[in-house]
């Protein structure tokens, strides 16, 4: 992650609005199936990089909890489009750490 810069003068914005960010991955995020059998749930870190374009790059599990959790909210993530941090005026990359909790809701048939 070399030139990625952990703040930057004008950081980057989810394209959104950043008060969008978490509805926006809750209404993509897919429970893997096999963390819904095994009752697995908890908060994954995922840390990526967004790049002078806006475009997420460079995602890794930080922190995983298994069922492909980890793997899901790295496929989400990278659905994310942003508009780019700058520095002085100029587009930078940006490093970001993201928690993204998951939580098994259950349903009752009325």
């Amino acid at each position: 992650m070399s030139g990625t810069l952990i703040t930057a003068s004008e950081m980057p914005e989810f394209i959104e609005g950043n008060d969008k960010l978490f509805k926006f991955i809750g209404n993509h995020l897919r429970y893997p199936s096999v963390a819904v059998e095994n009752g697995i749930q908890g908060t994954v870190s995922i840390q990526f990089v967004v790049d002078q374009s806006g475009q997420v790059t460079t995602v890794n599990i930080l922190r995983g909890i298994g069922g492909g959790c980890g793997e899901e909210a790295i496929r989400v993530v990278k659905l994310l489009k942003f508009k780019p941090g700058k520095q002085n005026g100029t587009p930078v990359k940006v490093q970001f750490s993201l928690p993204i909790r998951f939580k098994i809701r259950l349903v009752f048939d009325t």
